[in-house]
């Protein structure tokens, strides 16, 4: 089964996203904020990781480059929630592979539909290697 980790630093998100991604057929792990996020991912596989943007301690934008730097050969996909929907707040993301954008309030449905495409995609190119 594959592990989806989310990242928010609000309780009630986690439960909606980890009932939702259950409900697809993931195993979902969570963590409420950047700091906990790396920890977990040396902790345990991760397959997709949704991550909120605005979260104390370290939020999304310094997890992602963070993540960038401590693994840069990493192959799960990267979800960023935000409501910020400006260029100027996604300039950060031009030399991260494989991170996509999704707006706030994020339907369950859509979000579920982009992690299966993006896993059968990596699936795929596995496959093809």
């Amino acid at each position: 089964m594959k592990r989806i980790l989310i990242v928010d630093d609000h309780a009630h998100v986690i439960r909606v996203l980890k009932l939702g991604l259950e409900g697809g057929g993931y195993e979902v792990d969570t963590a409420t904020n950047g700091s906990e996020c790396r920890v977990r991912l040396c902790d345990s596989h991760t397959d997709f990781l949704v991550t909120d943007i605005v979260m104390p301690r370290m939020g999304g934008k310094e997890l992602c480059l963070a993540i960038e730097k401590q693994f840069p050969d990493r192959a799960f996909p990267i979800v960023v929630l935000t409501s910020r929907t400006e260029m100027e707040h996604r300039h950060w993301t031009r030399d991260i592979s494989n991170l996509e954008f999704m707006e706030k309030p994020v339907s369950i449905r859509r979000l579920l539909s982009t992690i299966d495409k993006s896993l059968a995609d990596e699936t795929q190119r596995g496959n093809n290697a």
